[in-house]
């Protein structure tokens, strides 16, 4: 049996560190000890991601190093704010989604998650992961963070804050971006 994989993983979000850990039960994954990360002032999810990645090899040199960029789009902003989302909710995730979509024509949204990891060797494999939905009434369920109480994936009656942990185990933008990057492995 071989060992499992460590893996620095590229953020100061302790929910993603928990989730990610799930997503990759058999690797060993471990927050990146740095205090400041540059800015995320990439034009995409992946040049996002590739920054914070490519910033945690430079931290944590020899390592796998894994990052994400990850974001909601909404029709009624025509797709903003994408990679502006954590400067755009400003820790108000569901007023902010609710308002967004006041009034709108759609309540339409998708959550994006782009995954970059950084082997030791030199290669740089990437996930992609698009969870489309619509954005609840009003807030409801007490699982996940950030738009989780709002956010109602196609197909589902209940927000992903409803639907639980191990739903978005199987089924969030950071599965589907988990699984395609292991995919490339």
């Amino acid at each position: 049996m071989s060992s499992p994989l460590d893996v620095v993983l590229c953020t100061q979000n302790l929910h993603k560190l928990e989730e990610f850990r799930a997503l990759f039960p058999d690797w060993r994954v471990e927050p990146l000890a740095a205090l400041d990360y540059p800015p995320e002032d990439g034009a995409t999810y992946f040049d996002n991601a590739l920054l914070k990645a490519r910033f945690g090899r430079d931290v944590a040199p020899g390592r796998f190093v894994l990052a994400d960029d990850s974001g909601i789009e909404f029709d009624a902003l025509d797709g903003r704010p994408g990679v502006h989302t954590a400067r755009w909710a400003e820790g108000e995730h569901v007023r902010r989604a609710l308002a967004a979509v006041d009034g709108a024509a759609t309540r339409g949204a998708r959550y994006v998650c782009e995954l970059v990891l950084l082997a030791p060797d030199g290669r740089e494999l990437r996930g992609t992961g698009t969870l489309e939905g619509a954005i609840a009434e009003g807030p409801r369920g007490g699982a996940g963070f950030g738009f989780d109480p709002v956010f109602v994936p196609v197909g589902e009656q209940l927000t992903v804050a409803q639907l639980g942990d191990d739903w978005k185990t199987q089924h969030s933008h950071r599965a589907l971006a988990a699984r395609a990057l292991r995919a490339s492995f």
